[in-house]
């Protein structure tokens, strides 16, 4: 039986195993779609990003050419280091190691970044995501919803799924914006 995703160690077992387990620094598929995430950002600058689930930093480094300050979180320490190595010399961006919505960090953004990891959880889990959101966000914050739409046989959720229960616990947030490719969705919400 394979480890699925919700189960503790799970992304820290993924990333001994390969340190870009999902090919972020070499997918084309990677890189049209943080190039479709920029350009869908409603302004052209932020004082203040937070990306939950960062990752190796691949999108931080890219959101810090339209943020003052950003924040990568993540739950997996060789994810956190591999970030702090890729973004190094970067102004304004840090990242922390956070148990995420169990834990949050400190402070108050004008950009979430959900990309690729709503589906981690379950319905119930992700009404904990839009509460911590909903805190770190501040009034009028942008929130940016990213989802891979293919199957996700180890994942509490679809992508599609994933979304509908996010926004079904955030009443506060009114979508602004949402596009559809092939293989990925994209969604722009604001708090309220």
């Amino acid at each position: 039986m394979t480890a699925r995703a919700q189960e503790p160690g799970y992304f820290d077992a993924l990333y001994a195993a390969d340190p870009d387990p999902w090919r972020f620094t070499t997918s084309a598929y990677e890189a049209a779609k943080y190039a479709a995430t920029l350009a869908a950002l409603p302004r052209p600058r932020y004082p203040s990003a937070m990306e939950v689930g960062c990752s190796i930093g691949e999108l931080t480094a890219r959101l810090a050419t339209k943020c003052d300050a950003v924040l990568g979180i993540d739950v997996a320490a060789a994810a956190i280091a591999a970030a702090e190595k890729r973004c190094a010399g970067l102004p304004g961006v840090r990242f922390e190691r956070v148990d995420f919505p169990a834990d949050s960090p400190a402070g108050r953004f004008d950009l979430v970044v959900l990309s690729e990891m709503l589906y981690y959880f379950d319905a119930p889990t992700l009404a904990q995501v839009a509460e911590r959101v909903r805190a770190l966000a501040e009034p009028g914050a942008d929130l940016m919803l990213v989802h891979w739409l293919g199957p996700t046989p180890d994942y509490p959720l679809t992508g599609d799924d994933a979304v509908a229960a996010f926004e079904a616990a955030a009443p506060w947030a009114r979508v602004m914006r949402r596009a559809r490719t092939a293989d990925y969705r994209l969604d722009v919400l604001r708090a309220d």
